[in-house]
Formats: structure tokens, C-alpha cells, sequence
């Protein structure tokens, strides 16, 4: 389980936006053992208000202080037991954070950085050596990169070999996720393709993204269903397009929780219900994948 001797428990004062819910309601069957949350974030730039990571200027949102033993409360809940850092916006490219976070809690622990065209190859060895395992782009919101950048990113870290994780809604450009595939690292699409629940299955680009899929060719990260409906609980909106990607591969799935779902607007989420739209959706077999063996290929096997 998630140690709880690695991280400070002050917790600065909360300002910017929606707090995450510190309480979450009980799964209906526990979790298998060795379960894995592919995806969420710190925001915890210092003890009692020193900016020990501060925020970057300019930034896309500010976030409310979301610390790592708040994160630990959380996974302890619901019996995550392995999780993986992505490294957010509102850092830009300063990777401090990120870095303190991995030697921290290097026993359970992955990351996913932010590699630039010209971030310094040293960079990368380091983060490669404290756990990074893949290079985020985001190439759908202000901030981001454009996508004519990524296969000069993915020259910089497929040597180590990581894989590309990239933030898109694959419905705007169909054939995008199809090019992206071919670039000769592992692909990864975000929270679910990031089309809206109720567009998916009718999207050329969605039908390209599960094509990839059958084929062994993508990742999918099935997170951020609140992200893609109006639903807060629950989440029956996205049940169809969650079971077409378990339906096209469910050995090219992992699962994030996203926490401590930034810059969404209220009502906050339940971290026990975004689990238990998983448990309902998969079987025993299928979530011993997602959960545990899939991210343990992803992420902890080089």
C-alpha cells in the first residue's frame, strides 16, 4: 500500500479552484491487488504557504491545493496501491515538483513529464532514472504544443523508451490519431479520446482511435468520464463508449482518476464513484487488466 511516512501532511490554505471531496463512498467489490491509478496530479507548492513549486506565469487556470497526503487518503480508501504522476500545465516547464515527488515515492510511483523539442537530454535521463516513463503533449487546449512538434518530441525520448501520451479530442481531426500512431512509439490517448460521450461512437475519429486499438497500435486511458458529460455521478452517459473500448482491446486499457480533477466546473466528482462506474463496467478479467497488468507494462517493465 501507499507509505505514509513519504510526503509532509500540512496542507496549505485551499484558493483557486473547486475543491477536490476528501470523502469518498465504498466500492461495492474491492479492487485486485496491485491496482494502479495511471493518472493524477500535486498541487502542493510548499508548507504553510512558501512557494517551494510555484505556479508558472502565465498560467491556463490556478489550482486548489491538492497534496500528496490528501492523494494517499484517497487511494487508501478505495485500495490503489501504484499511481502515476502526470506533471501539470500550471508548472509549465519547470519540473521541480515532479522530480521531488518521484524520489519521494520511488517504491510506488511512475511518472510522465513534459518533453519540449528542446529540453535538454539530461533532463530526460534524470527523469528517466527517478521513474518517468512517457512524455505528456497536449495538443487540444492553450498551453499545449502543436501537433507538427510531436514527432520532433518523440526523436528526444525514444531511445529511452517512453511513450507518447497526448491530450486530444479525436473527433476534430479524424485521421490525426491515425498519424500519431504511426510516429514508432507506443501511443497513448487520454480520457477516452476526450469526444463527448454522446459523439463518440458516431465520430470518424473515435472509430479510428478503437481501429488502433483492435490492431494493438493505442493506448487509452479510460479517465475523465465527468469530462465528457454533464453527469457527475453515475456516469450511465459514457457506459457505451467505455464498453467499446473494452469491447475493441481491453490489453491496451489503463484507468486515472484524474484527482484531483482540475478546472472542472461543480459539482466536484466522487473518487469512489468514478471507480465504481469501472467495477461496473468490467468484469473480474477485465479489470485484473486495466488495473493491474496493463500499467505494469506500461509503465514498470524498463
Amino acid at each position: 500500500m501507499l507509505n505514509t511516512s513519504d510526503a509532509s501532511n500540512t496542507t496549505p490554505p485551499a484558493t483557486g479552484y473547486l475543491p477536490f471531496r476528501a470523502e469518498v463512498t465504498p466500492l461495492a467489490r474491492p479492487l485486485p491487488s496491485g491496482a494502479c491509478d495511471c493518472h493524477f496530479h500535486i498541487f502542493e507548492p510548499g508548507n504553510a504557504g512558501n512557494m517551494l513549486f510555484p505556479w508558472a506565469e502565465p498560467r491556463s487556470y490556478t489550482p486548489t491545493q491538492a497534496p500528496l497526503a490528501a492523494y494517499r487518503a484517497m487511494a487508501e480508501a478505495l485500495g490503489l496501491e501504484r499511481a502515476v504522476l502526470v506533471h501539470p500545465s500550471v508548472y509549465g516547464r519547470d519540473h521541480t515538483s515532479f522530480e521531488h515527488w518521484l524520489k519521494v515515492c520511488s517504491g510506488w510511483m511512475r511518472g510522465v513529464a513534459v518533453v519540449y523539442p528542446d529540453t535538454p537530454t539530461s533532463d530526460i535521463e534524470r527523469w528517466h532514472t527517478l521513474g518517468a516513463r512517457a512524455t505528456r503533449c497536449n495538443v487540444l487546449f492553450d498551453g499545449g504544443v502543436s501537433a507538427d512538434v510531436l514527432p520532433r518530441i518523440v526523436e528526444r525520448v525514444r531511445d529511452f523508451g517512453w511513450h507518447l501520451q497526448v491530450l486530444m479530442d479525436v473527433s476534430r481531426e479524424p485521421q490525426q490519431v491515425l498519424a500519431l500512431a504511426d510516429l514508432g512509439v507506443p501511443l497513448v490517448v487520454d480520457h477516452c479520446g476526450h469526444v463527448q460521450a454522446t459523439d463518440a461512437l458516431g465520430s470518424r475519429g473515435f472509430q479510428n482511435l478503437l481501429a488502433l486499438l483492435r490492431e494493438g497500435r493505442a493506448w487509452v486511458k479510460l479517465s475523465g468520464l465527468y469530462r465528457l458529460t454533464g453527469q457527475r455521478s453515475g456516469f450511465s452517459d459514457t457506459l457505451s463508449l467505455v464498453e467499446a473500448l473494452l469491447h475493441a482491446n481491453p490489453a491496451q486499457l489503463v484507468w486515472g482518476s484524474d484527482w484531483p480533477h482540475p478546472a472542472i466546473a461543480p459539482p466536484m466528482v466522487d473518487d469512489g464513484d468514478l471507480v465504481q462506474a469501472l467495477l461496473d463496467a468490467c468484469s473480474d478479467a477485465e479489470l485484473q487488466q486495466v488495473l493491474v497488468d496493463n500499467p505494469s507494462r506500461l509503465y514498470w517493465s524498463h
